[in-house]
């Protein structure tokens, strides 16, 4: 029976990703051991690439580049910076944020932190690994790994930092104080982007905050390592985000893409930018009139890539609320496309699917 990198090609497959789950150590722990081939539970099957789908494995050639938003002045330009978060929003799904206010130190050392953390010996990241839903602080490597037909190759520390404060001693050492200082900067930022896009909407700037949209947010650092055969795997497969925005952070490896009218569009790194896209949740209430839009992360030679999401959602914090289309957006023209959902059953719903490359927003959407 043929072995590859220690797992059998035709053996079981569950065993495989057992023995991965159990290993604790993630995809580097597979990289450390100096492979050639990448083990077959990464191999994407055929029908995840090619035919009349836009080609998933290749780097794009299209002039089309994301929209850039200078927040230097969003009092004095407000209305500049409106209008051009409202066109990002309303048919890319995607912009870049230049003059945020976030210290460029801050970036740097969050940055080398992330990737500190995740090059740290296995026996102190296996103390973090774990897939307990509820847990705040947790290292691991595919949420979705029992699901997927095939896995990312990516690991991530995920960390929930909102509503209720966490305690800086849950986070690990090594990257404790900077977490600490970016989660309160990107969490400010967050707060300054619900209001542009409330006001985007035709609404008073804090009626997004008022639905608690900004109440909660996750930290989510990923690591991407080398890869030896990209052409044959994703680093995070096609999908959409279930929170209502997303802030990330990305270093200058590279490999984020954008599904934009069919065609794959690269986000390039920005020195000092920060990628903005909506989620979700944000699409729902807005009824449509944002768009959250697919995104992937190629597989690459050239690494380790280190990205940082910050998702904006209450997530799974206890409440009673119900989320449906802002009635404020509604008429005889615009009927609601969704019905109302709680963010646990969104979350359930999203996390059983899985990164499977299809919108987790059809579920809940109204019968006609």
């Amino acid at each position: 029976m043929k072995m590859i990198s220690g797992y059998t090609a035709n053996g079981d497959r569950l065993q495989q990703l057992k023995a991965f789950d159990e290993s604790k150590s993630g995809v580097k722990g597979i990289v450390d051991k100096g492979i050639t081939k990448i083990p077959p539970i990464f191999v994407r099957p055929p029908e995840f690439s090619g035919g009349d789908k836009p080609s998933s494995g290749h780097r794009t050639r299209t002039q089309f580049s994301v929209p850039v938003v200078d927040l230097t002045d969003t009092v004095g330009r407000r209305a500049d910076v409106v209008a051009g978060v409202r066109r990002a929003a309303e048919t890319v799904g995607f912009f870049q944020v230049v003059n945020h206010g976030i210290p460029k130190r801050v970036l740097d050392e969050m940055l080398a932190a992330a990737r500190g953390f995740h090059e740290l010996h296995r026996e102190v990241k296996s103390e973090y690994y774990s897939r307990e839903l509820l847990r705040k602080v947790k290292f691991g490597s595919n949420f979705d790994l029992y699901q997927s037909r095939f896995a990312n190759w990516r690991d991530s520390l995920f960390c929930v930092m909102g509503p209720e404060p966490l305690d800086p001693q849950e986070l690990p050492l090594i990257c404790r104080d900077i977490t600490m200082e970016y989660s309160e900067n990107v969490h400010k930022l967050g707060v300054t982007l619900f209001e542009l896009l409330s006001e985007a909407l035709g609404l008073k700037p804090d009626h997004l905050i008022g639905l608690d949209c900004a109440k909660g947010h996750l930290i989510l650092s990923h690591y991407y390592p080398p890869c030896p055969e990209p052409e044959l795997t994703m680093g995070t497969s096609k999908h959409s985000d279930p929170d209502f925005l997303t802030i990330l952070l990305q270093d200058q490896i590279g490999g984020l893409q954008v599904l934009y009218e069919n065609q794959w569009i690269d986000v390039p790194p920005v020195p000092g930018a920060l990628v903005v896209n909506i989620g979700d949740l944000l699409q729902l209430v807005s009824n449509d009139r944002f768009k959250s839009v697919e995104h992937q992360v190629l597989a690459n030679h050239a690494g380790p890539r280190v990205s940082i999401a910050c998702f904006l959602t209450p997530h799974l914090h206890p409440s009673t609320r119900l989320y449906g289309p802002i009635k404020e957006l509604l008429s005889e023209d615009r009927p609601p496309v969704y019905k109302e959902t709680s963010l646990k059953d969104f979350i359930a719903y999203y996390d059983k699917k899985g990164l499977d490359g299809n919108s987790a927003l059809t579920h809940f959407k109204c019968q006609r």
